[in-house]
């Protein structure tokens, strides 16, 4: 597609230097990407401008610069090298929209279902593409553990990467037959942008409860950012909310989808009842239309069975039998580092990626309710570094106030003193129930060594992920590895 075509897809405030009608062969943010003839686009990172990096990226061949900011190289270097200096007010819409133009408008070839709250999209995610494939369907997926398409395994860094990356991706999805893409939309790709442009089939909201403050700076402003997905969802898309979320009233209320409730309270579209769980997996009903259906699914816990009738009511509302849904839910494996549970004889280990204050608390009280309180109940956890520190001090509170023992250690300090995050976890803190052990290896360790033998061990905080990341580096470490290692498995 030559550049002159792709610029009619965004809004241009000035064109200077020269627009060469070439082929584009890439539209790229990372200037260590950028092949010749393509488009750079300098948008603004967390730690990075992307507008320092402009000669970098002309070096490497770009033969067109977007940017926001006009003064950050001289006209006179795009003119004499005849690069088109294209000038836009938001670099990151420009980068949506001409990357959905570059990759032909995939989304509009393929059903996307989008997923956004605060826990469970991860696990919503999983059971929708098991009841899409029980279906029939070749289905993408995009999100916090992997990309997939079909069942071939990308690696993923971001719960929802860049714009150009995301079309990338489903173009490559298109091109290998999926008919469905399912993908976790987090506050910041709808703040930063990342999700212009895609044309949503379908979306779902899970719950929304305290988190990622240091980037919203209120809860308030969080809610806006989750409402993004829901206000632009267009009129022929369909949108399911949990009806015992007070704060799905605000989502909702400008959306022009036609929306779905789901949950346990009186008048939901899909009414979920009759919950029951063991470590063996959890049963449930749902009641849709004066019909009442028997579900079971081996993912444990209240939480997961919300999480099944959110993929429940979006799969029936896009006209999936219901037998292939009731099957698809059954057949959902163990999601990884989401209540995962290791045994070694009568002692459990969950692995569970509740991070948040509200996920711990869900997390434990499972756990509690799992064991009828005939068990004790260990938990190691952490908080991260540079991130939310309003739920540091509640995560202490629930991590003691819900435990035999609780373990605090790190868990990915980054660039933050390991211990300053730890004092902050203590101030939430009224019991002597508690131990510091900031060698996350050595916390799991003590937990497993120290408690009975038929004890729970709740490991919280990350879940899936293989690292640590300590001032900028990252090490490899398992919360999974390290719990069979002491186990002796």
């Amino acid at each position: 597609m030559e550049l002159t075509e792709l610029l009619n897809s965004i809004k241009v405030i000035q064109v200077t230097g020269e627009v060469q009608r070439k082929d584009i062969s890439g539209i790229f943010y990372d200037s260590r990407k950028v092949s010749k003839n393509s488009v750079f686009t300098a948008i603004k990172g967390f730690n990075l401008d992307g507008h320092k990096f402009i000669l970098d990226a002309i070096n490497k061949g770009a033969i067109a610069i977007i940017l926001e900011e006009n003064d950050s190289v001289p006209d006179e270097i795009f003119t004499h090298l005849k690069i088109a200096k294209i000038l836009v007010k938001n670099s990151r819409i420009a980068l949506a929209e001409i990357s959905n133009s570059f990759y032909k408008e995939p989304t509009k070839k393929i059903k996307l279902i989008g997923i956004t709250g605060t826990n469970g999209k991860t696990t919503t995610s999983y059971f929708i593409k098991n009841i899409l494939e029980t279906a029939g369907n070749k289905v993408g997926l995009i999100g916090t553990i992997t990309n997939l398409i079909g069942n071939l395994e990308l690696k993923s860094s971001l719960t929802t990467p860049e714009s150009n990356d995301l079309n990338e991706l489903f173009w490559d999805m298109i091109n290998e037959g999926c008919n469905y893409a399912v993908m976790e939309v987090s506050s910041h790709s709808l703040v930063l942008e990342r999700v212009h442009s895609l044309n949503f089939n379908a979306a779902v909201f899970s719950n929304i409860t305290s988190d990622h403050l240091d980037f919203h700076n209120s809860f308030e402003k969080y809610l806006e950012a989750k409402k993004i997905l829901f206000d632009n969802l267009p009129s022929a898309s369909v949108g399911v909310y949990n009806s015992d979320d007070k704060n799905s009233v605000v989502l909702i209320k400008d959306s022009k989808a036609s929306l779905y409730s789901y949950g346990t309270v009186s008048g939901s579209d899909f009414i979920l009842g009759n919950i029951t769980y063991d470590l063996n997996g959890t049963s449930f009903s749902i009641s849709h239309k004066g019909q009442i259906y028997e579900l079971n699914t081996l993912l444990v816990g209240e939480f997961n069975a919300y999480n099944a009738c959110a993929a429940f009511s979006i799969a029936s509302l896009l006209g999936i039998d219901i037998n292939s849904i009731i099957q698809g839910i059954k057949s959902t494996k163990q999601v990884p580092g989401r209540f995962e549970v290791i045994s070694k004889g009568a002692k459990k280990v969950i692995i569970d990626y509740s991070h948040t204050a509200d996920s711990l608390e869900k997390a434990l009280r499972t756990a509690k309710a799992i064991t009828k309180n005939k068990h004790s109940i260990y938990t190691v956890f952490g908080c991260g570094g540079n991130r939310d520190k309003t739920k540091r001090p509640i995560m202490g509170m629930i991590a003691t106030d819900l435990s035999k023992k609780a373990f605090i250690t790190s868990d990915n300090p980054r660039s933050e003193d390991p211990f300053s995050i730890i004092a902050d976890i203590e101030k939430g803190i009224n019991k002597n129930n508690y131990e510091i052990i900031e060698n996350r290896d050595e916390a799991i360790k003590a937990a497993i060594q120290y408690s009975e033998d038929d004890a729970v061990i709740l490991i919280a905080g990350k879940g899936h992920e293989s690292y640590q990341e300590i001032n900028g580096v990252k090490h490899h470490f398992s919360d999974k590895e390290t719990a069979e290692k002491y186990l002796g498995l």
